[in-house]
């Protein structure tokens, strides 16, 4: 049978005088539509079951707060379904613990205006070392240790054995070495 708003309010202004068979009347009627506004917020069905224990609890406890002229009494019982599902989701959620001293230490990982000038100018150099390379030399390096291409690759590409290929890398490397040192 559906309840309406007034009946509703009638059990529950019953359950504030501890009626037990009202509470259980009460329950039948709001059930489902209390476990659905708990289960759409916490996601686990588990969860939300024993949370709607809580909210039941609240309500066997709280009846004689509840006041008709402010709310309807589903509304108000699903609002304190409502505000326990939240309180749960918050209470599952870990929260990061970080003092003052902690963030004043924490690292900004962007490099500082200072740094960040140095490595414009390491590329810069890097660049115009790559650029004295031979053609063939420049791209394998580039292929190799920038794009993350193996030997095999490269071979296979530049159609030379793998050795020559190690060769030419290890010979590459050593001018690029002699160039930034300079």
């Amino acid at each position: 049978m559906a309840e309406t708003p007034e009946s509703l309010a009638a059990l529950l202004a019953s359950v504030a005088d501890g009626d037990r068979s009202a509470f259980k009347s009460l329950y039948e009627a709001t059930h489902l539509k209390l476990f659905g506004v708990i289960v759409r917020i916490l996601q686990r069905r588990s969860v939300a079951e024993e949370t709607l224990q809580d909210v039941y609890l609240r309500v066997w406890n709280n009846a004689g707060a509840f006041d008709p002229s402010r709310a309807s009494a589903i509304t108000w019982m699903a609002t304190i379904a409502r505000n326990r599902a939240i309180d749960e989701a918050r209470r599952r959620t870990p929260r990061l613990a970080v003092d003052d001293g902690e963030l004043e230490r924490v690292v900004d990982p962007q490099p500082s205006p200072a740094q960040a000038a140095e490595q414009s100018e390491e590329a810069a150099r890097l660049t115009e070392c790559l650029d004295g390379l031979d053609n063939d030399q420049a791209a394998m390096v580039r292929l190799a240790y920038l794009d993350g291409a193996t030997r095999e690759m490269l071979s296979s590409r530049f159609g030379l054995p793998v050795s020559t290929v190690k060769t030419q890398l290890r010979r590459s490397l050593l001018r690029l070495r002699a160039c930034l040192e300079a």
